[in-house]
């Protein structure tokens, strides 16, 4: 891939860019605005949830969407960071043969999901069934602190985001710094997948 340099060029090469985010929560909002802010042209995000006043605490909603489709709220906000940007919404539980139908023709997925066997499913659906295309996908998040536990392993078209260990639980729930982190660094893996590496990174 050929090096983008300058910040015209950059934005302009990434607005021809098709992301697909798979989940509005925690990892998918704060993602979704990532990319954003830094030019992507056009998201496609799939979720069946509803903002709730405990999403509030670490997903990109406000106070008066409690009760919105995540979709419909995240696509207002959004809107609201980059009018141009380009938004296809589905309000839906994705299973493998949506998840593939939906996300066709995007040049990076990322895999924003709760839930390990959602998780599962989309992987080994876009791998196996939209080869070429790369999955950015986090394990390993909850909790707080230990900032440098967390890490990206890079598989083929697989990317991992997390320290791939700390699972929600009880006593271990999602947080707002946390989650932020990953999400973001899932934002920063898509960005290197569309531009290719910086001058002097020799990956």
């Amino acid at each position: 891939m050929a090096k983008i340099e300058g910040r015209d060029a950059i934005r302009a090469a990434l607005a021809k860019k098709r992301v697909g985010i798979a989940g509005a929560g925690g990892l998918g909002s704060n993602c979704a605005a990532a990319l954003a802010r830094a030019g992507v042209g056009s998201l496609v995000i799939a979720d069946f949830d509803t903002v709730s006043r405990d999403n509030l605490d670490r997903q990109y909603f406000f106070l008066d969407q409690v009760g919105m489709a995540k979709v419909d709220a995240l696509a207002a906000n959004l809107a609201r960071i980059d009018p141009g940007i380009r938004i296809e919404t589905a309000r839906i539980r994705l299973d493998a043969d949506s998840a593939v139908a939906l996300y066709s023709g995007c040049d990076v997925i990322v895999e924003a999901f709760d839930e390990a066997a959602a998780k599962s499913m989309l992987i080994e659906a876009v791998l196996s069934r939209l080869p070429g295309v790369p999955v950015v996908a986090a394990s390993g998040l909850a909790g707080w602190g230990a900032s440098d536990s967390i890490y990206v392993r890079r598989c083929g078209d697989l990317v991992v985001v997390g320290d791939e260990d700390r699972e929600v639980s009880p006593n271990l729930p999602p947080v707002a710094p946390r989650v932020g982190v990953v999400a973001n660094f899932q934002a920063n893996e898509a960005l290197e997948l569309l531009l290719g590496p910086m001058d002097g990174d020799d990956r």
